[in-house]
């Protein structure tokens, strides 16, 4: 359809996605970035972080746990570690997900936790967190 492009979101697990929007709005290692219909091709790394589809009046999200994002002029596919819509987020799991990983990094400097993946965890957390209310609010 003119002035869409196809989105894709696959995982290890499944295919997420599989949908034609207006626009894609991801976070990659170096920053957001938005894509249109008709958009320069290029590879990013995407980092952990909100993904934003929209079309027409309608946004929907999803949480991106790093991965990569291919762009060409009339696709965009996410190959992700990890991916959630907003609607599949479970809020108390991801809670409890971002409370242990606080206890994890305030033990860090005294017992032996590896704080790089405890913060990574608790970023995850907050992330999944934050889309899922994004997608109440929506």
């Amino acid at each position: 359809m003119a002035n869409k492009i196809l989105l894709e979101v696959v995982t290890p697990d499944r295919l997420l996605l599989s949908k034609e929007v207006e626009v894609v709005v991801a976070t990659s290692v170096e920053g957001e970035f938005a894509v249109l219909y008709g958009h320069v091709p290029f590879l990013a790394s995407l980092a952990v972080g909100e993904l934003k589809l929209k079309d027409g009046n309608n946004t929907d999200y999803a949480a991106i746990s790093g991965g990569f994002a291919e762009v060409t002029g009339s696709k965009v596919t996410v190959l992700a570690e990890a991916a959630e819509l907003a609607r599949e987020i479970d809020v108390d799991r991801a809670r409890k997900a971002r409370e242990r990983a606080e206890q994890r990094l305030a033990k860090a400097a005294s017992e032996q936790i590896n704080y790089t993946r405890a913060e990574a965890a608790l970023k995850r957390a907050i992330l999944r967190m934050k889309v899922a209310e994004r997608s109440k609010a929506a």
